[in-house]
């Protein structure tokens, strides 16, 4: 729980989130994920990764017999870097908004608010997904690995 709130903490201090979506139409990643991973906008306009896409492992799940909440939906976990992440959510199609869950570093599950700003539902596809606690926002920017 400490390292999720030292991150969140640095993230509401250091960030302006919007690495996605912004008015001007100039985000770095709102037409393709030029950076993959989980990752935040810094004040200074420039993407910080906090976990490479190559840490990550995406699972999707097609069928509400297998998919987290009894629905189909997404897992994403990281457990290789100095971070360990498990984060989960159903929200998986294109503009929904949701809630998923989050767990850093083995802490307290969190509750977080998530958009699906991209949908895929095939090994190779890619996913965005906004990810919002509080005033804070980062982004998932991944490659699914397995469909389950």
């Amino acid at each position: 729980m400490k390292v999720f709130r030292n991150i969140i903490v640095a993230l509401v201090l250091f960030t302006s989130c919007n690495n996605d979506d912004d008015v001007n139409n100039d985000a770095t990643n709102e037409t393709q994920c030029n950076y993959q991973g989980f990752s935040y906008l810094d004040n200074n306009n420039n993407d910080q990764t906090l976990i490479p896409e190559s840490e990550l492992n995406t699972q999707y799940f097609p069928n509400a017999s297998n998919g987290p909440y009894g629905a189909p939906g997404i897992e994403i976990a990281s457990y290789t870097g100095s971070t360990t992440l498990f984060f989960t959510t159903n929200v998986i199609a294109l503009n929904d908004t949701g809630t998923g869950l989050i767990t850093i570093d083995n802490g307290t599950e969190q509750t977080v608010t998530v958009t699906c700003q991209r949908a895929g539902t095939a090994v190779g596809d890619e996913v965005r997904l906004d990810v919002v606690y509080g005033s804070v926002e980062v982004e998932f920017c991944v490659i699914i690995d397995e469909v389950l």
